[in-house]
């Protein structure tokens, strides 16, 4: 008896062969896309509760506080809905309104001066190795290691009236200019400033140290076989070369001065009057003395805002080619 005959394979048509040929990819593409997808989801889920947790602590407090700049409320009674009328209080009232004036001369003594001394001390520091450099980043660096509410007592032991500053201008005999530093009303915000000075120095020294051992030597190199001279070499090479760094110490030193609380309030209580008076010292006194909750977080509101355009603004400059 004959075996039966095997059915014929169909020959594959134009229409097939593509299908077949456009098929394998579209497989090769789903497979690579499944563990991107899978490693995705594994991410998120690392993610997930830290995100809880920030969302708890920062968003949320955050939107009752824009909540309630929305409301006069003495954080106790009834609130009543004042639309944006804490905001019009805080930038018109006289006594509100000085404290901006207050934080321009703040930034010119926590940013600006600690910024300037910093690059020509890191300049000298890396121009010439003399022994003993170390010791002295390390002394200047003491600040930012030490606690705010130390530093306000020193310096207030400082500035006292028979403090060891008038003392050594009395031994001296600059009897004429020993005063109550931070009891004039002149010079009590200065005061203020030289001790953000002093703690906001040695990191921006340190910092624009780091940043010049960074560049290469070459550059320096090339500009001394120009002829470039020491102030040359600086605003050529050395400058240039800090803009990272010089962004990272505008924004820390910008924003410390707008939130200027703990060292004016130990010293001073925003006095003598209102001469020392800054936005995070008028907060906490419409929070907590007054009370006008919707006030202080208006007052928080405006701050905030203005430190991230501030940050958002540096970081967009110093970006540019």
């Amino acid at each position: 008896m004959a075996a039966p005959a095997l059915p014929a394979t169909p020959a594959l048509g134009a229409d097939d062969g593509e299908a077949a040929s456009t098929s394998a990819p579209v497989r090769a593409g789903l497979r690579n896309r499944s563990p991107r997808r899978r490693t995705r989801w594994v991410g998120l889920g690392f993610a997930a509760l830290p995100l809880a947790v920030y969302g708890l602590v920062v968003i949320v407090p955050l939107a009752q506080s824009i909540q309630y700049s929305f409301y006069k409320w003495d954080g106790i009674g009834p609130s009543t809905w004042v639309g944006f009328d804490n905001y019009v209080t805080f930038l018109t009232d006289p006594v509100l309104r000085s404290t901006f004036s207050h934080v321009l001369v703040l930034i010119g003594f926590f940013s600006l001066l600690p910024i300037a001394l910093g690059l020509l001390s890191a300049a000298l520091l890396t121009r010439s190795k003399q022994p003993g450099m170390a010791v002295f980043r390390w002394i200047f660096f003491l600040p930012q290691v030490m606690t705010t509410v130390v530093i306000a007592l020193v310096f207030k032991r400082i500035y006292a009236p028979d403090g060891p500053l008038n003392e050594a201008l009395r031994a001296i005999g600059l009897d004429s200019l020993t005063r109550t530093w931070l009891g004039d009303f002149t010079w009590a915000l200065p005061s203020l400033g030289m001790i953000g000075t002093w703690v906001t120095f040695g990191f921006c020294m340190v910092l624009f140290i780091a940043g010049t051992s960074a560049i290469p030597p070459e550059l320096y190199e090339a500009a001394r076989v120009d002829g470039a001279g020491p102030v040359r070499e600086f605003f050529a090479v050395t400058l240039p070369g800090l803009r990272g760094q010089l962004a990272v110490a505008l924004t820390l030193t910008i924003t410390a001065s707008l939130r200027a609380f703990d060292l004016v309030w130990i010293t001073t209580h925003g006095g003598p009057g209102t001469s020392t008076l800054t936005p995070a010292v008028a907060l906490y006194k419409a929070a907590f003395q007054n009370p006008q909750v919707g006030l202080a977080a208006a007052i928080g509101v405006v701050m905030g805002v203005l430190c991230l355009l501030i940050a958002i603004g540096i970081t967009r400059i110093s970006e540019r080619d």
